[in-house]
Protein backbone atom coordinates (compact mmCIF):
# COMPACT_ATOMS: atom_id res chain seq x y z
CA UNK A 1 0.00 0.00 0.00
CA UNK A 2 1.31 3.43 -1.02
CA UNK A 3 2.05 6.08 2.06
CA UNK A 4 -0.49 8.96 0.92
CA UNK A 5 2.50 11.69 2.59
CA UNK A 6 5.34 10.40 0.89
CA UNK A 7 4.52 7.85 -1.61
CA UNK A 8 6.68 5.01 0.07
CA UNK A 9 5.56 1.51 -0.54
CA UNK A 10 6.72 -0.18 2.38
CA UNK A 11 4.49 -0.01 5.56
CA UNK A 12 2.85 -2.28 8.27
CA UNK A 13 -0.24 -2.64 9.73
CA UNK A 14 -0.68 -1.48 13.59
CA UNK A 15 -4.26 -2.07 13.90
CA UNK A 16 -7.00 -4.01 12.36
CA UNK A 17 -10.72 -4.12 13.18
CA UNK A 18 -13.86 -4.84 11.62
CA UNK A 19 -17.20 -3.15 11.22
CA UNK A 20 -20.49 -4.87 13.01
CA UNK A 21 -21.38 -7.08 10.28
CA UNK A 22 -17.78 -8.40 9.53
CA UNK A 23 -17.56 -7.26 6.25
CA UNK A 24 -15.28 -4.09 6.03
CA UNK A 25 -12.30 -4.41 7.57
CA UNK A 26 -10.57 -1.09 8.68
CA UNK A 27 -6.57 -1.16 9.21
CA UNK A 28 -4.25 1.50 10.41
CA UNK A 29 -1.00 1.36 9.14
CA UNK A 30 2.28 2.86 9.35
CA UNK A 31 4.57 4.16 6.96
CA UNK A 32 8.28 2.72 7.31
CA UNK A 33 9.62 5.93 5.54
CA UNK A 34 7.96 9.00 7.05
CA UNK A 35 6.84 7.36 10.63
CA UNK A 36 2.77 8.50 9.66
CA UNK A 37 -0.27 6.65 10.35
CA UNK A 38 -3.16 6.28 7.35
CA UNK A 39 -5.97 4.15 7.57
CA UNK A 40 -6.95 2.21 4.93
CA UNK A 41 -10.42 0.30 4.76
CA UNK A 42 -11.03 -3.47 2.54
CA UNK A 43 -14.32 -4.54 1.83
CA UNK A 44 -15.54 -7.67 -0.36
CA UNK A 45 -15.94 -6.94 -4.47
CA UNK A 46 -18.89 -8.68 -5.35
CA UNK A 47 -20.29 -8.11 -8.74
CA UNK A 48 -24.02 -5.77 -8.27
CA UNK A 49 -26.87 -6.49 -9.92
CA UNK A 50 -27.58 -4.09 -13.13
CA UNK A 51 -30.12 -1.47 -12.72
CA UNK A 52 -32.56 -1.09 -15.44
CA UNK A 53 -33.95 2.89 -16.01
CA UNK A 54 -37.34 3.80 -16.56
CA UNK A 55 -36.44 4.43 -20.05
CA UNK A 56 -35.01 0.93 -20.69
CA UNK A 57 -31.30 2.16 -19.93
CA UNK A 58 -29.18 -0.39 -18.14
CA UNK A 59 -26.67 1.22 -15.63
CA UNK A 60 -24.14 -0.31 -13.75
CA UNK A 61 -25.09 -0.07 -9.43
CA UNK A 62 -22.95 2.97 -7.92
CA UNK A 63 -22.77 2.66 -4.84
CA UNK A 64 -21.77 6.63 -4.54
CA UNK A 65 -24.91 7.90 -6.25
CA UNK A 66 -26.86 6.30 -3.34
CA UNK A 67 -25.26 7.36 -0.92
CA UNK A 68 -25.38 10.69 -2.18
CA UNK A 69 -29.07 10.81 -2.35
CA UNK A 70 -29.33 9.70 0.94
CA UNK A 71 -26.82 12.42 2.63
CA UNK A 72 -28.62 15.10 0.19
CA UNK A 73 -32.20 13.77 2.13
CA UNK A 74 -30.74 13.82 5.42
CA UNK A 75 -28.88 16.96 5.02
CA UNK A 76 -29.37 18.85 8.89
CA UNK A 77 -31.10 16.10 9.61
CA UNK A 78 -30.15 13.74 13.08
CA UNK A 79 -28.78 10.47 10.69
CA UNK A 80 -24.88 9.92 11.14
CA UNK A 81 -22.65 9.16 8.03
CA UNK A 82 -22.46 5.67 9.71
CA UNK A 83 -26.40 5.12 9.90
CA UNK A 84 -26.40 5.98 5.82
CA UNK A 85 -23.27 3.56 5.12
CA UNK A 86 -24.81 0.94 7.25
CA UNK A 87 -28.16 1.44 5.23
CA UNK A 88 -26.60 1.31 1.74
CA UNK A 89 -24.59 -1.96 3.20
CA UNK A 90 -28.06 -3.80 4.22
CA UNK A 91 -28.84 -2.27 0.48
CA UNK A 92 -26.42 -3.77 -1.42
CA UNK A 93 -26.42 -6.99 0.76
CA UNK A 94 -30.43 -7.20 -0.50
CA UNK A 95 -29.67 -6.66 -3.53
CA UNK A 96 -27.09 -9.46 -3.76
CA UNK A 97 -28.89 -11.80 -1.84
CA UNK A 98 -31.88 -11.55 -4.84
CA UNK A 99 -29.70 -13.07 -7.31
CA UNK A 100 -30.74 -11.39 -10.27
CA UNK A 101 -28.33 -9.80 -13.05
CA UNK A 102 -30.76 -6.94 -13.31
CA UNK A 103 -33.08 -4.92 -11.28
CA UNK A 104 -35.37 -1.81 -11.64
CA UNK A 105 -34.43 1.60 -10.30
CA UNK A 106 -37.63 1.85 -9.04
CA UNK A 107 -37.23 -1.35 -6.84
CA UNK A 108 -34.08 0.54 -5.73
CA UNK A 109 -36.11 3.81 -5.55
CA UNK A 110 -38.70 1.90 -2.98
CA UNK A 111 -36.43 0.38 -0.91
CA UNK A 112 -34.79 3.77 -0.36
CA UNK A 113 -37.68 5.49 0.49
CA UNK A 114 -38.59 2.53 2.90
CA UNK A 115 -35.75 2.67 4.89
CA UNK A 116 -35.56 6.72 4.97
CA UNK A 117 -38.91 6.44 5.90
CA UNK A 118 -37.86 4.79 9.26
CA UNK A 119 -34.48 6.56 9.70
CA UNK A 120 -35.84 10.04 9.81
CA UNK A 121 -39.67 11.33 8.53
CA UNK A 122 -38.69 14.31 7.00
CA UNK A 123 -35.30 12.80 5.11
CA UNK A 124 -38.26 10.19 3.77
CA UNK A 125 -40.44 13.50 2.75
CA UNK A 126 -37.13 15.38 1.06
CA UNK A 127 -36.82 12.07 -1.10
CA UNK A 128 -39.90 10.69 -1.95
CA UNK A 129 -40.60 14.54 -3.33
CA UNK A 130 -37.52 14.24 -5.77
CA UNK A 131 -38.36 10.43 -6.20
CA UNK A 132 -41.97 10.74 -6.91
CA UNK A 133 -41.48 14.23 -8.98
CA UNK A 134 -44.54 15.82 -7.60
CA UNK A 135 -46.78 17.32 -9.96
CA UNK A 136 -48.71 19.49 -7.34
CA UNK A 137 -48.86 20.36 -4.26
CA UNK A 138 -51.99 18.14 -3.24
CA UNK A 139 -49.95 15.42 -4.23
CA UNK A 140 -47.59 15.99 -1.92
CA UNK A 141 -49.96 17.08 0.58
CA UNK A 142 -51.43 13.53 0.00
CA UNK A 143 -47.91 11.96 0.76
CA UNK A 144 -47.60 14.15 4.02
CA UNK A 145 -51.15 13.08 5.46
CA UNK A 146 -49.60 9.08 4.70
CA UNK A 147 -46.60 9.54 6.73
CA UNK A 148 -49.12 11.17 9.43
CA UNK A 149 -51.35 8.12 9.51
CA UNK A 150 -48.82 5.55 9.81
CA UNK A 151 -47.28 7.78 12.42
CA UNK A 152 -50.65 7.64 14.34
CA UNK A 153 -51.13 3.64 13.71
CA UNK A 154 -48.11 3.21 14.76
CA UNK A 155 -48.44 5.03 18.59
CA UNK A 156 -52.09 3.12 18.31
Amino acid sequence: MKCPYCGHLENRVVDSRLNKEYTITRRRRLCESCGRRFTTYERLEVSMPMLVKKDGRREAWDRAKVVHGLKVACEKRPVSMARIEEFVDSLEMAFQDMGEREISSRLVGERVMDGLRDMDEVAYVRFASVYRQFKDLNEFMDELKNVLDSRKDNRD
